[in-house]
């Protein structure tokens, strides 16, 4: 088997062998090299089969169209937990109004549920099975090598996050016995009687309002009742926060951003070795039919001709293809050796310089003046200027008619000037296209933004007047369709707003942040995985558990009405859409509770309605969110921002690698592969066989 997968790197072949053998075999090469320069391009393992047919079968599974509907298939099956009973689709949350939720059609959710099913029993089919894939919101994991290696780092942090957890664990009972011996009742004592009916009525209520008070979001309210009779009692809750929030919450975070870039750090430098290794097997499998029997590849190379037809084969950003074959041709038919080959890969990780479009030819003096005039930055700086002014003049029209209801309000003004802004925005565009041309004005994505909100805008103005006329004084004209005019202009004039946007890119300052923010999306896609699965499944564990717990005031003896409601109670505050009842609003009381403002009232609510041992559910999702995820996402920001704030990280950003991938950014400290650890890893591949 292993000769029939591997026929192009044997020397002992028969001198009889036909001629459509020979190109079965150089066809086989090509495609063999084409999927080990892949591999090496997305940091995949090399370690699979060789053979035309799993060639085959693995460059179908690994193409863009296959893994878009891979993807696809995956946020469908993500997406029915909001159409499934209990369904999301009622216009609010709040259980005292809710209407009848819409039901999908009987087999339709079950239907598209088999058919994802099957479409996953495919994909296991091409990859081992592993029993956390029999989870959905596992399969999301399953598709990023990057969430893979975050989850890995969580799992390598656990230890040492489990040392501080203790300390932590330790530091609350130590202080929850303090407490409940410092306010136990006396005979005369008020303020210690206040403070232990509210907060340490028992051994779970004080444990529980001094954990809320790590978080800081019960400070100062469990604090004031004691504080109020006696300042020394102050010096209780100030000790407790400096060492709980202030010392041992900032040490959790050092050292799960220690742990985070040492596992980071190691992975990719296994990504490092697995892209030299794909590449290096390529230049094996291309080098072996280079020379005659009995010389190495190493010694042959790989001639530019032979690898260009691979290079064309290959899934590759059109760019990037065109330069690595501009590199290619400057050998000037000379074999590259096993280093050049290499180097030509890193043209992958570089950024691109965008050619703009060349600008119109005028031959007319006065339109080149024109041109002139209207392609300068400082046209773009009077742009800015108006965009200010007409953000101003909303923002003196808001202050003026705060008090104002919309039928009191006079929109004459406020009329005429929108006209006249997006008549200037509109004449801005048309000038910058005449001076720029059409492609040119596209290249930019400023102006891209600009136009779309300026059509948008041009489009609401002639909707305003067609149905409500020309602006007047007096204008109040009463509403037509589903719109009333003062919508319209609530429209209009937010869409302004956004517009205003656009001076961002021209304040250095502000628009380095802003790149620094924008390059950190892609890298950001594995932590928002890793979010999104732990919402699905703490939602779904929710629902199960606290589906139908809050119910509406009169419907049980639990509930008082808002008249009797304790002050700050759930009741009183009116939280009722924070409930489990369907999948939307489970998400949203999840993330009322990572937000942790407030949460020691949906805590107490929930602990009322569905009994004590709800605590668990809710401290193990603060856990999970508020100092894991959120920790190793600082973790991330800090070290983006730590090196494209460094100079010599910045000059990489100049020369045009605006979004950098996490591989890139550590690049230049990683250390690079040595020869014999290379072609030890391919002499054990199983179906790859050297000729040296």
């Amino acid at each position: 088997m292993a000769a029939e997968e591997q026929p192009l790197l044997g020397r002992d072949r028969g001198s009889g062998q036909v001629h459509s053998g020979a190109t079965a075999d150089q066809e086989l090469c090509i495609d063999q090299a084409v999927v080990f320069i892949e591999d090496a391009i997305k940091y995949r393992s090399i370690y699979h089969r060789m053979d035309a047919g799993s060639l085959w079968l693995y460059r179908w599974y690994y193409s863009n169209v296959c893994q878009r509907v891979l993807g696809f298939i995956i946020f469908l099956i993500l997406i029915l937990a909001f159409v499934e009973v209990p369904s999301s689709f009622t216009k609010t949350a709040d259980v005292r109004y809710r209407s009848q939720p819409w039901q999908p059609p009987c087999g339709l959710t079950e239907t598209i549920e088999a058919f994802c099913l099957l479409a996953f029993l495919v994909d296991l089919s091409v990859k081992p099975l592993r029993m956390r894939r029999l989870l959905r919101p596992f399969f999301l994991l399953q598709n990023s090598s990057m969430m893979k290696k975050t989850l890995k780092c969580i799992r390598w942090s656990l230890p040492e996050m489990a040392s501080v957890g203790l300390l932590l664990a330790i530091h609350l009972c130590l202080f929850t016995i303090i407490g409940m011996l410092l306010f136990t009742i006396g005979e005369k004592d008020e303020a210690q009687d206040q403070e232990r009916l509210a907060y340490f009525r028992n051994l779970p209520e004080a444990l529980t309002s001094l954990l809320v008070l790590l978080t800081t979001s019960n400070n100062p309210d469990v604090m004031i009742p004691a504080y109020t009779q006696n300042r020394a009692f102050a010096l209780f809750f100030i000790v407790f926060t400096l060492i709980g929030s202030l010392f041992l919450m900032n040490l959790l975070t050092a050292i799960i951003y220690n742990q985070f870039r040492g596992y980071l750090m190691k992975s990719l430098q296994t990504s490092l070795f697995r892209r030299r290794l794909g590449a290096r097997a390529a230049y094996e499998v291309l080098a072996s039919r280079a020379g005659p029997a009995g010389t190495t590849p190493e010694l042959v190379g790989v001639n530019p001709e032979t690898f260009l037809p691979v290079l064309q084969k290959t899934q590759l950003n059109k760019t990037h293809k065109q330069a690595i074959m501009q590199k290619v041709q400057s050998y000037e038919g000379r074999p590259m050796l096993a280093d050049e080959f290499q180097k030509l890969f890193d043209e992958v990780d570089k950024g691109v310089a965008k050619e703009r479009p060349l600008k119109p030819q005028y031959q007319s003096p006065f339109l080149q003046t024109a041109q002139f005039i209207f392609s300068h930055h400082y046209f773009d700086y009077l742009g800015n200027l108006v965009a200010l002014g007409n953000l101003l003049s909303i923002c003196v029209f808001l202050v003026l008619d705060s008090d104002l209801l919309p039928g009191e309000r006079d929109d004459f003004v406020l009329g005429i000037l929108d006209y006249i802004f997006i008549l200037y925005y509109l004449l801005e565009l048309l000038f910058k296209v005449f001076a720029l041309g059409l492609p040119g004005y596209l290249s930019y994505h400023s102006n891209v933004f600009d136009g779309l909100l300026t059509i948008i805008l041009l489009v609401s103005e002639i909707c305003t007047l067609a149905v409500y006329r020309l602006p007047h004084s007096g204008w109040k004209p009463e509403q037509y369709g589903p719109l009333s005019l003062w919508d319209m202009t609530r429209l209009m004039n937010t869409l302004i707003v956004f517009r205003f946007l656009r001076i961002i890119p021209n304040i250095k300052p502000m628009a380095e942040v802003a790149n620094t923010i924008l390059g950190l999306i892609p890298n950001l896609r594995a932590f928002g995985g890793i979010l999104v699965v732990a919402y699905y499944v703490f939602a779904m564990i929710g629902i199960n558990l606290f589906r139908g717990v809050i119910v509406p005031p009169g419907n049980s003896s639990l509930v008082p009405d808002n008249n009797s409601a304790v002050c700050g109670s759930f009741e009183q505050l009116g939280y009722w859409p924070n409930n489990f009842d369907d999948f939307a609003a489970a998400l949203i009381t999840l993330w009322n509770v990572m937000v942790v403002n407030n949460w020691q009232v949906i805590l107490e609510a929930y602990k009322r309605y569905a009994g004590p041992w709800s605590m668990v559910y809710f401290v193990l999702w603060w856990l999970v969110s508020s100092v894991i995820w959120i920790n190793l996402f600082l973790a991330l920001l800090l070290e983006n921002f730590l090196h494209r704030w460094d100079p010599q990280g910045h000059k990489q950003l100049l020369v045009g690698t605006k979004q950098m991938s996490v591989e890139l950014m550590f690049r230049d400290i990683l250390e690079e592969p040595k020869e014999e650890e290379l072609m030890e890893k391919l002499h054990k591949h199983p179906h790859l066989h050297l000729c040296r």
